[in-house]
């Protein structure tokens, strides 16, 4: 196959995400709403989008199981998208049969009205959300490892591939919100959310509908042989286990004890007790489960007595980035919260006589990622040719140093505001900017990497690892966002650290993502010895 561009079946997984991305935060933007418009005061509505949020990046780990062990990925993502294909319908029923019950303002906490039964709506947006979390744990970690066999192992293209894949994923997120929100209206009338899922559900019909057209056709390797398939009728696995076989000597495999998969079992287990000490909600038992399953996970695979000494140093380099990448999203995941709170409450957002919407900062990061993703592929090709191309750990290190460049542009901007005085926007603009680009220098590189050092019989699963950091990054994210100071609780310690303005807190998540990246810098010595050749 040429080396120029890329192969078709790279832009028939695009268009596939693209669409399932659409369908996901097309229902994502309405769910909140939805809730507090039909069944839940607010507070009761972020505890369980926190718990969606939470699960639907845990199940990826049952469908990467699932895919390399007996389905492959083409099966696993046609499965995962008709199942989020119900889901999406079954929120649309949901949102058919309801009825108000709300009767004061949800923004002030909402009222519930005892005479109105919602029951059946009820029942039929859960069934909704249990359909759309097992799916989504089928489709994305076997998309994101599909994109990887499209290469040969040592393609220069590879990186700059994931960062195409990734522009899809974000112009999915660009339009949803624009598109389901439409059919939002007043929240007097829960039932207008029925056109809104309507559309997430359509979204999802055409991305398996997309898959299945393209699929024999497309998703080939340069050799032609086909990718995705179940592993015990795929000539590629076949292959890629005898040349990791070569590679290691043709070492013959060992079996594991029984004693292995029960000890990790029970020690997860202890560790959701421990975690959930002093837990008093649901949403917090969600938290429990993902720091357990978190730990637990990553040590039963090390420990599979199969695996060669190079396939557990390659593995370790997953583990090791993982923890870096949790850093990363716990401060870049501010945007939806901490940062949010700061745009609405202390940024002048007026120009002339107009305001700027709060909610309109969201789409910087999209916009962005969409405009310069092409840009950051031609990049990293431009200097593979020339190879000058930086490794992916010294790439991700990268995304972390201008992650706190970012926060230190917003620093300064804050610095020296006093009372009433509020920041220029355009300074959180710069912010989202950096940090977008250094989101294109550390993800979809991450996804390139996880594809490059996971053995063959572990690829979908150890990507289901990868999705799970940002589970934790997430919880962290949310602890994080507490300090942020404000008029009622302007002073916050961290770790002996004293946060008592804003500069404080940013200048908090500067160093934090600082000392990251300068870490992650001085250990590439290490991590290039632990790949084991691969770059």
């Amino acid at each position: 196959m040429s080396q120029k561009g890329h192969p078709k079946g790279l832009y028939l997984l695009f268009v596939t995400e693209m669409a399932e991305r659409f369908s996901y935060y097309g229902m994502r933007a309405l769910f909140v709403l939805y809730l507090v418009a039909a069944f839940f005061n607010s507070a009761d509505a972020s505890q369980i989008y926190g718990s969606y949020t939470g699960l639907v990046y845990l199940t990826p780990l049952l469908g990467g199981y699932i895919a390399d062990r007996y389905w492959g990925n083409r099966r696993s993502i046609i499965f995962g998208a008709i199942v989020m294909g119900i889901g999406q319908f079954l929120m649309f029923a949901s949102a058919c049969v309801v009825q108000q019950s709300i009767f004061t303002d949800p923004t002030m906490g909402g009222t519930i009205n005892p005479e109105v039964d919602n029951s059946l709506a009820l029942i039929l947006m859960f069934s909704g959300l249990a359909a759309l979390i097992i799916g989504n744990g089928f489709f994305k970690p076997n998309i994101s490892t599909m994109v990887g066999d499209l290469y040969e192992p040592q393609d220069h293209r590879k990186d700059s591939a994931f960062t195409i894949f990734y522009m899809g994923i974000n112009t999915g997120a660009l339009i949803a919100p624009v598109v389901c929100g439409m059919f939002t209206g007043d929240w007097m009338n829960p039932g207008v959310f029925k056109w809104g899922f309507f559309c997430a559900g359509i979204a999802m019909i055409v991305s398996v509908v997309v898959f299945i057209l393209g699929k024999n056709k497309y998703l080939k390797t340069p050799e032609g042989l086909d990718i995705g398939l179940a592993p015990s009728k795929s000539e590629l696995v076949k292959e890629k286990e005898a040349a990791e076989a070569a590679e290691h000597n043709n070492a013959p495999k060992v079996k594991n004890s029984p004693l292995r998969m029960w000890g990790c079992l029970l020690g997860a287990i202890a560790l959701f007790f421990i975690f959930s000490i002093g837990v008093d909600n649901f949403n917090d038992y969600i938290s429990a489960a993902i720091y357990a399953i978190s730990i637990a996970l990553p040590v039963f695979i090390i420990t599979d007595r199969s695996l060669t000494k190079i396939e557990k140093q390659r593995i370790g380099v997953i583990y090791i980035i993982a923890v870096f990448v949790i850093f990363f999203w716990s401060a870049f995941e501010q945007a939806g919260s901490s940062l949010t709170i700061f745009a609405d409450q202390q940024l002048d957002r007026t120009v002339g006589s107009w305001e700027m919407p709060t909610t309109w900062f969201q789409s910087i990061n999209p916009i962005v990622v969409v405009l310069f993703a092409p840009v950051m592929a031609t990049l990293w090709e431009f200097l593979a040719k020339r190879k000058i191309e930086p490794a992916s750990p010294i790439k991700q290190a990268i995304g972390l140093l201008l992650l706190a460049i970012g926060y230190c542009v917003i620093a300064y901007g804050t610095s020296g505001l006093e009372g009433g005085q509020k920041a220029s926007m355009w300074w959180l603009f710069i912010l989202y900017f950096i940090h977008t680009i250094g989101e294109l220098s550390l993800s979809p590189i991450g996804l390139s990497m996880v594809n490059k050092l996971s053995p063959v019989h572990l690829a979908s699963l150890l990507m289901g690892v990868w999705f799970m950091s940002n589970a934790a990054s997430n919880i962290l994210a949310g602890k994080l966002a507490t300090l942020l100071p404000t008029a009622t609780d302007p002073v916050h310690y961290f770790m002996g650290y004293e946060v008592a303005n804003l500069t404080d807190f940013f200048v908090l998540f500067a160093i934090m993502a600082g000392v990251a990246s300068l870490l992650l810098f001085s250990l590439y010595p290490l991590l290039k010895k632990m790949m084991n050749g691969v770059e």
